[in-house]
């Protein structure tokens, strides 16, 4: 499991480096909402935790669990529910793995997470989006 992980870390052979990335509604920040930092860190962690948990029998997800210390993680910024929207149907159509994560009792999307993927798989379709900040 050491030699996967040194490969996903693209470390040794030229293998591609794993990325978790995670889409973050933005305007869950702003007024109305304004919800607190908090909340919203919680909502990236359980979209996270629900991508590896749903995926975890994927190779990419146990090389980049080996990783430790040494895992990526990006999380970007999509500016409101109907851009969470429409990823997450881009994502389908092209087969890539993920969460959609819904707030209870709210019923309301606020993240969606991918698996770990190589970076050069998914990040055409994530470009779009900027860093959360």
């Amino acid at each position: 499991m050491a030699a996967a992980a040194a490969m996903a870390a693209g470390g040794r052979g030229g293998a591609r480096l794993l990325v978790q990335y995670v889409v973050l509604r933005g305007d869950l920040q702003r007024e109305p909402l304004s919800w607190p930092l908090g909340a919203l860190v919680a909502q990236a962690c359980h979209a996270a935790l629900a991508a590896v948990h749903a995926h975890g029998e994927h190779p990419d997800t146990g090389a980049y669990l080996a990783q430790r210390g040494s895992m990526r993680t990006v999380v970007l910024e999509a500016p409101d529910e109907a851009a969470l929207t429409t990823l997450a149907e881009t994502l389908k159509q092209h087969n890539i793995d993920h969460e959609v994560w819904i707030e209870q009792p709210e019923n309301l999307a606020t993240c969606i997470a991918l698996r770990p993927y190589p970076k050069e798989e998914v990040h055409q379709h994530l470009k779009k989006f900027k860093l959360l900040k």
